[in-house]
């Protein structure tokens, strides 16, 4: 039974909320069960052979697969966020979590997708200082500017979080209990409060958007001086090695924000809460999953590392 607190006006704050996940169908629950286990377990290890590659071929100690290995990392982060919930919620087959739960499952859920928005960005830099100033790279890209960029990435992160925790925070009662996702997301919850939302939902999307814009201008304009520089090249060789060496990104980049944008509009626009559910599926879930296959399968140097680590394991 979910617990309520009631206070006075007959508003009730909660101590528990109810997961409604993605369908009440009983028959349904084994294959949910057997289908995100086997996402999830394909997501970690993707993304664990992405990093267990980069640190231990030394070829791969560049500031492009430093911000991969951070990426890969930051996806890991994400998806243990929200499925092994729900896996255990199918398993157990109780939908309860608790407000602090609650609120602790959106804020780590949120750190580690705006991370991945910022070292897209900065995996884009670095990208056009790689094309457009080659000669002052690694003068440019040094160790110590990588990691600052990372420091950044984590705390902006962190910053727009605790920012949604704040938001949240700020709903003094619940008249629903029910949130209709596998997880807990900030605009779910507001659409449970008994108390009127609008000027949180203002501060909650007008921040959204802000966080949201300032990565992908970044990504616009490194790609835009990177297009301008290559056309510039005389040689076709010179042209297909420098979209070879974006075209993984690119890729990613599409796939986070289309997916990302999806899951914005749903929740901003959409009154129907299954899509808004599915379009979390595609950016929680599948993104993290598809972000190794598509470094590894457009990029030799990884799959040679790949190979590598593989054949020392097993040799070892």
């Amino acid at each position: 039974m979910l617990k309520l607190k009631l206070q006075t006006g007959n508003l009730t704050s909660v101590s528990e909320f109810f997961l409604l996940g993605l369908s009440d169908d009983p028959e349904l629950q084994p294959l949910l069960f057997i289908l995100f286990l086997s996402m999830y377990l394909v997501t970690i290890l993707g993304n664990l052979f992405i990093i267990l590659a980069v640190t231990s071929d030394p070829h791969l100690h560049t500031p492009m697969y430093f911000f991969l290995s951070n990426l890969s990392l930051a996806d890991i982060g994400l998806v243990s966020t929200t499925v092994p919930k729900m896996i255990v919620n199918i398993q157990t087959h109780s939908r309860v979590i608790s407000y602090e739960g609650c609120l602790t499952q959106m804020s780590i859920f949120l750190l580690f997708g705006c991370m991945d928005s910022t070292l897209l960005t900065a995996m884009a830099y670095d990208r056009f200082v790689a094309i457009c100033h080659p000669l002052y790279y690694m003068a440019i890209m040094n160790p110590r500017l990588c990691c600052l960029l990372v420091l950044v990435s984590f705390f902006v992160s962190l910053l727009e979080s605790q920012l949604h925790n704040w938001i949240v925070l700020q709903l003094t009662c619940f008249k629903y209990v029910e949130i209709s996702n596998f997880f807990c997301h900030p605009s779910q919850l507001l659409k449970l409060a008994c108390c009127d939302t609008f000027t949180n939902n203002i501060v909650m999307y007008t921040a959204g958007a802000i966080f949201g814009f300032l990565p992908i201008s970044g990504i616009f304009f490194s790609y835009c001086k990177i297009l301008s520089s290559v056309l510039r090249v005389p040689s076709s060789g010179g042209t297909n090695k420098a979209f070879s060496t974006c075209g993984s990104h690119l890729a990613v980049v599409c796939l986070f924000y289309i997916t990302s944008i999806d899951v914005y509009l749903s929740s901003a626009i959409s009154q129907s809460s299954r899509k808004f559910a599915v379009a979390s599926v595609m950016y929680t879930v599948l993104t993290p999953m598809l972000n190794p296959f598509i470094y590894s399968l457009r990029n030799k140097d990884i799959k040679r590392a790949m190979r590598r680590f593989l054949s020392k394991m097993f040799y070892t």
